[in-house]
C-alpha cells in the first residue's frame, strides 16, 4: 500500500499518543530513498479537533521546514493530509533509538550560566557565565 501515492511503509519505527512513526521508501525518486514517515492522528474526529490537529500540524510542518535547514537537524520533505490523517516525511539518519542512550529519570544534563542572544533575530546563542 503506498501513502499518497509515493511513499511505500517498510516497518514501524515507534508509537506514541498522537500517532506512529515509519521507515518508509519513496517509490517517486529514483534509488527509492528511504525516509521517516510521521503519521498525526487527531484523538478525535470532531471537526474542532481535526482543525486544531490541521493548524497544529502546519506550524509544525512549518518549523520543521525551517529547522532541517541545520545540519544536526533531519531536513522535512514532504507534509500532507490523507484521509483525516496528517503525515511529516523527513530525513532518515540511520542509528540507534535513543532509548539505549538514556535511562528514565535521569537527569541529562545541567546547565550553568545564562543565554544571552545577539540580536532578535540571531541564530547564534552568546554563552555567558
Amino acid at each position: 500500500m503506498l501513502i499518497n501515492g509515493r511513499y511505500e511503509i517498510m516497518r514501524s519505527l515507534g508509537k506514541g499518543g498522537f500517532g506512529e512513526t515509519y521507515l518508509a521508501q519513496d517509490t517517486s525518486l529514483p534509488g527509492n530513498p528511504e525516509r521517516v514517515l510521521k503519521k498525526l492522528q487527531p484523538p478525535s474526529n470532531a471537526p474542532s479537533i481535526v482543525q486544531q490537529a490541521r493548524d497544529w500540524f502546519a506550524r509544525e510542518a512549518e518549523i520543521l521546514g525551517k529547522l532541517g535547514k541545520h545540519t544536526q537537524i533531519p531536513n522535512l520533505f514532504d507534509y500532507f493530509e490523507d484521509n483525516g490523517e496528517f503525515y511529516l516525511v523527513q530525513e532518515f539518519v540511520e542509528g540507534h533509538n535513543l532509548d539505549v542512550e538514556l535511562t528514565p529519570g535521569t537527569r541529562l544534563y545541567t546547565i550553568s550560566g545564562t543565554c544571552k542572544c545577539k540580536s532578535p533575530r540571531s541564530s547564534t546563542p552568546e554563552h555567558t557565565n
